[in-house]
């Protein structure tokens, strides 16, 4: 069992929860994800990692209740356990592999969507504790749906949040914040963003008429975690590729948004999973070639 030690509502149907594992705690990367459980018969829940804590061996996780499952889990208080949490998952993120003093010449830019803000958090802290400063545009459609200003704050280099109503800070969305602050002068070797898919797919509209390479988060499209469910398919260039177990993390300018986002839609219903594993053949699922589904 893996217990919750610090619980904090950190907006309207968002939480942030510090749990209790070690091992998880040992090994994680920024960018990896985890799968929670909260009982033998409860789902699955991929979760990307917000912070970590190797010496007090915790996993910090923030989540939003979209469903049935995340509203059980807003009921659990401290002293309460998760049956299964399972990582860490996926690849971290590709900055972790590069160099330092290469990392130190770049300027880069993160652009974090709502609840994408909590994935956004450790790379920043990352990147700060290695001495490499990163501009940060961070929002929301309200003030009041806002997380983690100040602790992102204390680890940008310069931090910019936004509001789609102007009730805080700059008002318009990251793409236009990105825009006056490109018309301003500032220049960006590369951009990172992490949110709602439609938000990615603007920015990646954005960035590619800047000639600014960008990585996109796809964590808003895995299901099962593990790559054999086949929900995270997605096709990145020509190739065909499995969010939980190629990714997240991807090239922003390569990856078919809109294919992502229909299959999404498809894929909640049992009909529509049916049709796409008939689409799909043998592809459909562990054409990962991780998992061992398609052999």
């Amino acid at each position: 069992m893996y217990p919750i030690v610090r619980k904090e509502k950190l907006a309207d149907k968002i939480y942030l929860m510090e749990v209790k594992a070690e091992r998880v705690a040992k090994s994680c990367e920024p960018g990896q994800f985890i799968i929670v459980k909260m009982d033998e018969e409860g789902e699955r829940i991929p979760l990307t990692v917000c912070d970590y804590d190797r010496e007090a061996g915790t996993i910090t996780i923030v989540f939003q209740t979209v469903g049935a499952s995340t509203e059980r889990m807003s009921k659990l208080e401290v002293g309460d356990a998760f049956r299964d949490f399972v990582g860490p998952l996926g690849c971290a993120s590709e900055l972790i592999e590069t160099d330092i003093e290469e990392l130190k010449k770049k300027k880069i830019v993160f652009i974090a969507g709502g609840v994408g803000t909590a994935p956004v958090y450790p790379q920043v802290k990352w990147l700060h504790e290695h001495g490499v400063s990163c501009d940060v545009i961070m929002g929301s459609k309200t003030k009041d749906l806002l997380i983690l200003v100040e602790e992102m704050r204390k680890v940008a280099g310069n931090l910019y949040v936004t509001t789609d109503d102007g009730s805080y800070g700059f008002h318009g969305m990251g793409t236009n914040q990105l825009q006056e602050l490109v018309d301003a002068g500032n220049t960006y070797d590369l951009c990172v963003a992490i949110g709602p898919m439609i938000m990615m797919k603007f920015v990646c509209i954005l960035t590619k008429k800047l000639n600014i390479p960008t990585v996109v988060s796809m964590n808003p499209i895995m299901v099962d975690g593990t790559g054999m469910c086949g929900a995270c398919r997605l096709t990145v260039g020509d190739e065909v590729k499995f969010a939980c177990v190629d990714g997240p993390e991807f090239d922003g300018h390569l990856v078919d948004f809109d294919q992502a986002m229909k299959r999404q839609q498809i894929y909640k219903t049992e009909e529509g999973r049916a049709m796409l594993k008939e689409l799909e053949g043998d592809t459909h699922h562990g054409g990962c070639g991780h998992c061992g589904g398609d052999k």
